[in-house]
């Protein structure tokens, strides 16, 4: 492992404009992303990062998945990046070797299903993240994943679902919020419906809050407060979406700077 969470260019000049320096400027974090399913998520994170080329605050380094099968893992093959199967995801002391085998500094779950290991959460505290496809804390815990998180919204009768960013501990989604993103529930949805929509506003914020967490414009302080350094924000996540999303991608930009 690297001796601190994120890299940084010691000579102070930026990489590729010579002349032009800086205090610091961030090497691109070594990313790790965690999925059971297709790995829609783990493309809109390495679509994001395409379109932001040299500009990119991250670099997926490893995709790991519980399952054989998973389409993540076909994901990562076909962008010739290190596509590893988990088969035993409650053994942390294994999975915290194969991060450490891939110099991993930052981790992003992205619908990854199984409770990741006390000994990898404790060390990556402040650096492993989720998207959760529901408003939290509501909605959250042990099953919540996938359509059944979906259809707890349905049987709930709530009017607004959503996706929510958050901070990963110990517990199934229970660490600190990052951000969410309301979507509305309709009285036609049926679960497939609803996660057709939730998913839709996940490919929009998940990736931008992984570049912002690789960044450092977001952390995690002491006693689970969340610290949007761009802003200066402090706690619960601010962001006020709109039914727009053009208007909504442009308040995440401007929010996470």
């Amino acid at each position: 492992m690297r001796s601190s969470p994120f890299s940084f260019h010691a000579d102070g000049v930026e990489p590729g404009r010579p002349g032009v320096t800086a205090a610091r400027v961030r090497a691109p974090a070594r990313i790790a992303v965690l999925g059971s399913g297709g790995g829609s998520n783990l493309q809109a994170i390495l679509d994001h990062f395409d379109v932001a080329g040299s500009r990119r605050a991250g670099t997926v380094v490893l995709v790991a998945s519980d399952r054989a099968g998973a389409g993540a893992l076909d994901r990562g093959r076909q962008r010739d990046i290190p596509a590893v199967h988990i088969p035993h995801p409650a053994d942390g002391v294994a999975l915290d070797a194969l991060l450490a085998e891939h110099d991993v500094e930052l981790i992003a779950l992205a619908g990854y299903f199984k409770l990741v290991p006390a000994q990898v959460t404790r060390r990556y505290h402040g650096r492993i993240i989720n998207i959760h496809p529901a408003l939290l804390p509501a909605f959250g815990g042990p099953g919540m994943y996938g359509l059944r998180a979906h259809q707890a919204v349905l049987d709930a009768g709530v009017r607004v679902s959503g996706a929510s960013a958050h901070f990963v501990d110990d517990a199934y989604d229970r660490g600190a919020l990052i951000a969410q993103w309301p979507v509305p529930v309709l009285a036609s949805d049926t679960a497939e419906s609803l996660a057709a929509r939730v998913l839709r506003v996940e490919h929009l914020l998940y990736p931008r809050v992984v570049d912002a967490v690789a960044r450092g414009a977001i952390t995690l302080g002491e006693h689970h407060r969340v610290h949007h350094h761009g802003t200066g924000v402090t706690g619960d996540p601010m962001f006020a979406f709109t039914s727009n999303e053009e208007a909504s991608v442009q308040s995440i930009d401007l929010t996470l700077g």
